[in-house]
């Protein structure tokens, strides 16, 4: 029996996703990323960007722009996403539209920014679904962005809705909201992992994530010339803050996220040996050094199997049957 079966039961299995969410604006930049996502594969999505990334007047062609790139040959993964303009923007539903036009079928997700409640993103799904659904594309999973007060309120709410699949949190916006009683610096490390309210919100968003089997992606490092604060960065997100994905602005990003993410070839080892064992015994438990495992550590090992297939970590074939 597979794990996701025998580990889980009746509870659905929760959401993996690559650990690494890199956003691209414009169209030199989204070409750049679509080649070095199909150079060194899937190990980190691409979100294209509608809300920031268009000329002002420009944001139609923008959009149409996504869905040629996004429908187009060169996306070989179909783990490119958009970012649309926010819920309550003229251009939202002109976004979804056009983007969806053409690459209904390959797109991998929506991201909606600026969201303020549940019901507000329930309804923005439901026309979401129903553009969907019309081009012939069934359940398109949505991201949202926590960056508001009145989101991080609904966090719970907002992360339990069944088509969210993941949450980022948004912090220069988050910090922005409290109008300088949060100090700049808290944007950035090492103030961003330390500011009571920053603090909180991250681990709000994580916890609400987890809950519901979502995942949590951290906000963006704006240093993207030392590689070294943003593994720092990627690395305390995940140790620190509970979050299993991270987004890049830089390609030079890109690999230090990953292997910041990425599961210790330790844990590695033992998690393939504890789930190939707990197989042969039907996934009742077992003793691996000296220590007993059962469906609640099956569970957690079975977790950084999946973890390491989405940061292109090679395993042995003999695991490959538990993904």
């Amino acid at each position: 029996m597979h794990p996701s079966q025998a580990l889980f039961q009746q509870a659905k299995p929760p959401v993996f996703l690559p650990v690494c969410d890199h956003y691209a604006g414009s169209e030199k930049l989204m070409l750049k990323s679509m080649a070095l996502q199909n150079e060194i594969g899937a190990a980190f999505d691409i979100s294209f960007d509608c809300e920031d990334g268009a000329a002002v007047g420009q944001e139609v062609a923008q959009a149409q722009l996504i869905s040629r790139l996004i429908a187009s040959s060169d996306n070989r993964h179909q783990h490119i996403g958009a970012r649309v303009h926010p819920i309550n923007h003229t251009l939202f539903e002109s976004d979804v539209r056009h983007i969806l036009e053409h690459a209904a079928q390959k797109i991998a997700y929506l991201v909606l920014p600026k969201v303020n409640s549940a019901s507000e993103v329930t309804s923005a799904i439901q026309f979401i679904q129903t553009q969907a659904q019309r081009l012939g594309r069934e359940h398109l999973p949505v991201h949202a962005l926590i960056e508001t007060h009145e989101a991080l309120a609904q966090v719970h709410a907002i992360a339990a809705i069944e088509e969210i699949e993941c949450l980022s949190f948004g912090i220069m916006d988050f910090v922005s909201e409290h109008h300088g009683a949060i100090p700049a610096e808290a944007m950035r490390s090492p103030a961003q992992f330390s500011h009571p309210l920053v603090l909180r919100a991250k681990v709000e968003i994580a916890a609400a994530c987890h809950r519901f089997g979502k995942v949590a992606s951290h906000n963006v490092c704006t240093d993207f010339k030392d590689t070294d604060i943003v593994a720092s960065d990627a690395t305390r997100a995940a140790k620190e803050c509970g979050y299993t994905r991270m987004w890049s602005i830089h390609p030079n990003q890109i690999p230090a996220i990953i292997k910041a993410f990425a599961p210790a070839a330790n844990e590695l080892d033992d998690a393939v040996a504890i789930l190939l064992a707990a197989q042969k015994n039907n996934w009742g438990p077992i003793e691996h050094h000296g220590r007993l495992h059962d469906r609640a550590s099956y569970r957690y090992y079975w977790s950084v199997l999946k973890k390491a297939s989405l940061s292109s970590q090679a395993l042995p074939d003999s695991a490959l049957h538990l993904i």
